[in-house]
């Protein structure tokens, strides 16, 4: 078997074989990352194929060495801007996992991955409330982030459950909005 800097230097040189080697050698490894990212098998193939295109794209910057390492790079870093592209797109579930924030505890067999994608997500989301109207940002991270009911609130803002109901409700519209607007 070719070692893989010859393999990758005759990649780059166009040797189209080399290259089909390289991406059967190691697609096994590639689809394993990817697939600790994200669980839909078709996006995983998907995501994998641009793996290999930005593989063969960033060709003439690999330094030779440890090309095994170098592709786990670039699937990790491609399988989290998928996952980053993904949480964008879908403002609603933006709002859903706002709502998730405040009630689930998190799990003990989070990986360091999924532990970043969760601090920048939460990041995010408090930039938004901060670009909000005071009335509605902090009634968001009080009842979400800080798990307080409508009573405690309205206790602490010395105002009726109903207005806390009512606040809510535009603030989870009004942070869909901020939301589409910022990203």
């Amino acid at each position: 078997m070719v070692c893989d800097d010859k393999l990758a230097k005759k990649a780059l040189a166009g040797d189209e074989q080399a290259f089909r080697a390289m991406v059967e050698k190691y697609k096994a490894y590639v689809f394993a990352i990817i697939l600790n990212f994200i669980k839909d098998y078709d996006e995983v193939e998907n995501v994998a194929q641009e793996v290999f295109m930005q593989i063969y794209l960033s060709l003439p910057q690999y330094r030779f060495k440890n090309l095994k390492a170098w592709i786990g790079k670039i699937a990790a870093t491609k399988a989290i801007d998928w996952k980053r592209k993904k949480s964008k797109s879908s403002c609603e579930e933006m709002v859903e996992s706002i709502e998730c924030f405040g009630n689930a505890p998190d799990r003990v067999s989070e990986t360091p991955e999924e532990i970043l994608l969760k601090r920048e997500h939460r990041e995010q989301i408090f930039k938004v409330c901060d670009n909000m109207p005071e009335i509605y940002g902090s009634v968001i991270v009080k009842f979400y982030f800080e798990g307080k009911s409508y009573q405690q609130i309205a206790l602490e803002e010395n105002m009726s459950s109903k207005t806390v109901e009512s606040r809510l409700y535009r603030a989870r519209r009004l942070f869909r909005e901020k939301w589409r607007e910022n990203h």
